[in-house]
């Protein structure tokens, strides 16, 4: 799915240290005598640049996966080593990534030693052949508070090769009972800073981030920009994005999958085997006119969000919360416990959707408070 990034895939260098939109990385490949100048020109042109070459342990490390049945107490690893080379030199050996948010420059294994190495723990709980299929995958999340810690575990587990991430929002201080950031991060798009994460954590993840949210304007490219995205997380506040969004996902055949982050609520609506199926399970009256949704008031959307995750069914402290909204506090609460496990949730129905483990539509409750007591 993804092409091999180059320095010219982002923005210049003069741009790269005021440019608070940037979430991709730069690729140099120094073997290539044009990626070796490009690279010399960062190096001349970054004040404070901060380099990390680390790649004789890498190179270990795929040298012990790849001969680990030759590896006797007594084997010599540097001529192990040399044959993995071929005869590269080892500052060429790789890519060098620059993330000019940190302005940090980083030796790394190229993609596919990266990824064997990354993923080689996934064994044989992932096969070989579902990880090649998963990597050929694009899931999108709309919604970046409960969203980023589906889309970092999805991206630490490799459950995908490519993310469409969307969010109008910025992280504020309120967030971040929450939300895996630095105080240094506050005003940062969120959508954004969760692309920023994942290319440091595995910058070979294709990541395209909506600033805007989802609107009327780029649905259509969230969905299909550069291939359809094979399944929807939906995680947003928005009730018109709610149901927007879904009446996309249907016309597009795409399944969709949402945690509400109380009692453990996870749902699942099937719009690829059942594109017929009502949203929400039927609950929602579909007649309702769009337009309008935006300007209700927060007690005209509670027929809805009933509709939509059954008031009746919350938890005793949310249902209070609830109670509470626009008196003492201005917005639901959210808990860290409950977004982490959020992110296991979603992380493993999308990989289990789309090795077709699972081909039903559903609603199904982790609930601590049940199974602990």
């Amino acid at each position: 799915m993804n092409k091999k990034a180059t320095a010219e895939d982002s923005v210049s260098l003069k741009d790269l240290n005021t440019n608070d939109h940037t979430y991709r990385p730069l690729f140099f490949r120094t073997h290539q005598e044009e990626d070796r100048r490009r690279l010399n020109d960062l190096r001349a042109t970054i004040a404070g640049l901060e380099v990390y070459d680390q790649i004789a342990g890498q190179i270990r490390e795929i040298v012990k996966l790849r001969y680990f049945k030759e590896i006797q107490p007594d084997t010599d690893f540097d001529a192990l080593t040399t044959r993995h080379l071929g005869g590269v030199p080892i500052e060429d050996y790789g890519v060098w990534v620059y993330y000019p948010w940190s302005r940090r420059l980083v030796h790394l294994l190229d993609e596919d030693e990266f990824i064997e190495v990354r993923t080689s723990r996934n064994k044989y709980k992932i096969t070989p052949e579902e990880s090649a299929l998963l990597r050929t995958k694009k899931i999108g999340v709309v919604g970046l508070s409960v969203g980023q810690s589906i889309a970092f575990t999805l991206a630490m587990e490799r459950g995908c090769g490519a993310l469409h991430l969307a969010d109008f929002d910025n992280i504020e201080l309120s967030n971040m009972n929450r939300l895996n950031v630095e105080v240094h991060n506050i005003g940062i798009n969120k959508a954004v800073l969760a692309g920023r994460k994942i290319a440091e954590l595995d910058p070979f993840i294709s990541v395209t981030c909506f600033e805007d949210g989802i609107t009327d304007e780029n649905i259509d490219a969230f969905f299909e920009r550069d291939g359809r995205i094979d399944v929807l997380v939906e995680e947003c506040d928005g009730i018109d994005v709610k149901i927007s969004s879904r009446l996309k996902a249907r016309a597009l055949k795409i399944p969709v999958v949402m945690d509400t982050n109380d009692r453990g609520m996870l749902d699942i609506e099937r719009f690829d085997l059942e594109p017929d199926r009502p949203l929400f399970h039927g609950n929602l009256d579909e007649s309702i006119d769009l337009k309008n949704l935006k300007q209700l008031t927060n007690h005209e959307k509670l027929p809805l969000l009933d509709a939509m995750v059954n008031l009746s069914s919350l938890s005793p402290r949310m249902k209070y919360s609830l109670g509470e909204m626009g008196k003492s506090i201005s917005t639901w609460p959210q808990l860290a416990s409950s977004v982490m496990l959020g992110g296991a949730m979603v992380a493993d129905t999308c990989r289990r959707i789309l090795l077709s483990e699972i081909e039903t539509s559903g609603r199904y409750y982790v609930d601590f408070s049940e199974l602990i007591k």
